[in-house]
C-alpha cells in the first residue's frame, strides 16, 4: 500500500473540519441556506492555511447530490470523485504554468458548454496572481457574468497583485494564518489517532516552526515521526529544525543587554557547534524580546490602573 502524507491524509474534507477558518466557513454557510451564491470567489491568505481545500469543499457543496448543502453527504459520486481529484466539472488550474493569454483563451471557449455531471461546472484557478496582463483581460468579461452553470473559485497568496478590476468581480474571502495553539491541537488530535506518542513541547515547537501555515505543520510532523522513531521528543524535535541551541538565547540575550561581547562570541561559538540555524535562532530571540515587551506594557498598565483606584 503506498503511504499517503499526513497534509493529504488529513486534508479537511467538510467546513466542519476546516482548523481556524470559522469565519469563512460561517460566510459559505450562510450564502448556501440562504441561496445567495456569487458567481466568483477569492481566497486568499499564506500558504498552507487552506485556500484550495475549501475551494474544493465549496465544489462539493455546490455539486452534492444532497445539495446545494453546507454539509456534503461524502458519498455520492460527485463528493467521492472531487476527493479524488477526478471529477469532470471541476477544472483546476495552475496559474503559475499557464500564464499565457492563448490558455485563458482556451479555458473560456469551454465555459459556455453545460456540466458534464454536476450541478455547477467549477472553475479553480490556483495562484491566479500569476495570470499575465492579457490573460486578466481575456477574462474579465466571463469573470463579471459567466453563464449560469458555472462558478469561478480563485486562489491566491498575493491578492496585491491582481488588478483592482478583477478583485471588484469577485467575492474575497481572506484566510487567516492559523495560531499556535491551533496547529498545535490539531497535532495531538492527529497523533492520538495515529497511535504515535509526542512530547507535547515538541508539537509547541513544530507548530511555532510551522510559522502559521497547517500543511507546514503535518509536513514537519511527517519529518518528526521519521527522525525520533518511537516517540515525538523534544530533544530529537530540536535537532532536526536546527534549534538544539535554543536555551542558549535567553543567556545570549542577556550577555548582550549586559554587553559581554566575549561570552556573546562564546555562545554564538556554542550555538554554532551544536548545529543551530541561526535563522531560528533570530527568530526565537524576537519572539523573546516580543514577550518581554507585553510583559511590560501590561506591567505598566496595571501599575496605572492600581495608582488610579488608590487615588480615588
Amino acid at each position: 500500500m503506498n503511504y499517503s502524507v499526513l497534509a493529504r491524509k488529513w486534508r479537511p474534507k467538510s467546513l466542519e473540519e476546516m482548523v481556524g477558518q470559522t469565519h469563512i466557513a460561517s460566510i459559505i454557510q450562510h450564502s448556501i441556506e440562504m441561496n445567495r451564491l456569487h458567481h466568483a470567489y477569492l481566497f486568499s491568505g499564506t500558504r498552507g492555511v487552506g485556500k484550495t481545500t475549501i475551494a474544493r469543499i465549496l465544489t462539493k457543496c455546490l455539486n452534492c447530490d444532497m445539495g446545494p448543502t453546507a454539509t456534503p453527504c461524502q458519498h455520492c459520486y460527485a463528493c467521492i470523485q472531487i476527493d479524488k481529484g477526478a471529477y469532470p466539472d471541476l477544472i483546476e488550474i495552475d496559474a503559475a504554468s499557464r500564464t499565457k493569454v492563448e490558455d485563458t483563451r482556451e479555458l473560456l471557449d469551454n465555459v459556455q458548454y453545460s456540466p458534464t455531471r454536476g450541478r455547477y461546472k467549477v472553475y479553480l484557478i490556483d495562484e491566479v496572481h500569476m495570470l499575465s496582463g492579457h490573460s486578466f483581460n481575456a477574462l474579465l468579461k466571463t469573470l463579471e457574468e459567466p453563464p449560469s452553470h458555472v462558478k469561478f473559485l480563485l486562489a491566491t497568496t498575493d491578492p496585491e497583485k491582481l488588478p483592482i478590476t478583477v478583485l471588484s468581480r469577485c467575492l474575497k474571502l481572506t484566510l487567516k494564518m492559523l495560531t499556535v495553539s491551533e496547529i498545535q491541537s490539531h497535532l495531538e488530535k492527529i497523533l492520538e489517532i495515529e497511535k504515535i506518542p509526542a512530547d507535547p513541547s515538541a508539537l509547541s515547537e513544530i507548530a511555532q516552526a510551522a510559522q502559521g501555515s497547517m500543511r507546514d505543520a503535518l509536513s514537519i510532523l511527517d519529518q518528526a515521526i521519521v527522525f525520533s522513531g518511537d516517540i515525538i521528543t523534544d530533544e530529537k524535535t530540536s535537532q532536526l529544525l536546527g534549534t538544539d541551541g535554543k536555551y542558549l538565547s535567553l543567556d545570549l540575550l542577556t550577555a548582550i543587554a549586559d554587553k559581554q561581547e566575549d561570552l556573546v562570541f562564546a555562545l554564538t561559538k556554542t550555538m554554532e557547534e551544536k548545529g543551530t540555524d541561526f535563522l531560528r535562532a533570530l527568530d526565537e530571540l524576537l519572539n523573546i524580546l516580543h514577550y518581554l515587551a507585553l510583559l511590560q506594557k501590561n506591567q505598566t498598565y496595571w501599575l496605572v490602573i492600581h495608582d488610579t483606584t488608590d487615588k480615588k
